[in-house]
């Protein structure tokens, strides 16, 4: 038997077990070698969306920092609990803080969405994922409540006669209150994002969500204003701004709620936050329009929990009538409740 014929038997045979040449040699490639944790993070990072970005950049770069030269399949269990004891003794003391719980919680959510790279890139085998052999700690629940008329009315009247800029701290809690919007969500707002003819205010919060919610035409006129007289000019300028026309950042949160809670102590120790408000208007929607006008109204759209929760939706008309009722203003897209088919608990 000749080179030739030997060359076409092996052919028939590799057809007869349907293996391809190609394939023959794919499989012989050598591996590719295993990059350190340095070396792999940036492409994490390139491949992470803001909101990861903003969640994990920190802790990505403290693995960086303890396992840089380190190859990602040298990492074990125990490094990951090691960095996450060290996050939750080393976390800023905040006002609601947990003592360092929820940055421990985080510290591993950012190794596994790191490790959770590394397999999908096929350098590690599924399920050998160090981060994903660590269990988070537990969730405690979280003490935010609802705030009572007359507490929401003792924060406001602080906020309007104390500081150095009481319109926007009033204008913020405003906002926040009807809108019951995420701090990113009203942090994210540009001119455009109002629509005053409507009275609708379009909200970019986390999870890359993107909705419209309605609002008293009375707010986005001074939203409008408020703009204006600080200098917003084009479409995608930012709406909310410092008096001297600075876009707004998250500073001006932490310095309101420390101020409140400088002259309100119940504020204070509770450690009342923006997100406070979102409970307050979300609960009261829900005790007098129910569940799934809250759920609409809060911009909820996860797919989690009872599988009723497909069926329960609200449009926009439904929110606005809701908001009308809540602040005792009229709204263009306010339907009553006799034509809604439903009457409020």
């Amino acid at each position: 038997m000749n080179d030739r014929d030997r060359l076409d038997q092996a052919r028939r045979i590799l057809a007869e077990l349907g293996v391809t040449v190609d394939q023959l040699r794919a499989d012989h490639r050598p591996a590719p070698a295993m990059p350190t944790v340095a070396e792999y993070l940036p492409r994490v990072q390139d491949a992470a969306g803001p909101g990861a970005q903003r969640t994990y950049g920190t802790y990505w770069q403290r693995m960086a920092r303890r396992w840089g030269d380190r190859r990602l399949d040298d990492i074990r269990a125990t490094d990951v609990e090691a960095l996450q004891r060290a996050v939750a003794t080393k976390a800023v003391p905040r006002r609601n803080g947990r003592g360092g719980r929820h940055a421990g919680e985080h510290a591993i959510a950012a190794a596994r969405a790191f490790y959770s790279r590394a397999i999908a890139d096929g350098l590690i085998p599924a399920g050998s994922s160090p981060a994903h052999q660590v269990a988070k700690p537990r969730r405690l629940p979280s003490p935010r409540r609802a705030l009572t008329t007359h507490e929401l009315s003792e924060i406001n009247a602080v906020a309007r006669t104390s500081g150095n800029d009481t319109a926007l701290d009033a204008l913020l809690l405003r906002l926040h209150t009807e809108t019951a919007c995420r701090r990113g969500g009203a942090l994210a707002l540009r001119l455009r994002d109002v629509d005053v003819q409507q009275g609708l205010l379009r909200l970019r919060e986390k999870g890359e969500t993107l909705r419209w919610q309605p609002i008293t035409l009375d707010l986005a006129t001074h939203l409008i204003e408020h703009a204006d007289l600080r200098g917003a000019r084009s479409p995608d300028d930012a709406l909310l701004r410092y008096r001297d026309g600075r876009p707004l950042t998250s500073r001006r949160y932490d310095h309101l709620w420390t101020r409140i809670g400088g002259r309100l102590p119940w504020v204070a120790a509770q450690g009342v936050s923006t997100h406070w408000l979102r409970h307050t208007t979300l609960t009261w929607v829900e005790r007098n329009f129910g569940y799934g006008i809250a759920r609409a109204y809060a911009g909820h759209t996860d797919k989690t929990g009872p599988a009723t929760t497909t069926y329960i939706k609200a449009d926009l008309q439904a929110v606005a009538t809701a908001l009308a009722a809540l602040t005792g203003q009229p709204h263009p897209l306010a339907t009553s409740m006799d034509q809604l088919g439903f009457q409020a608990r």
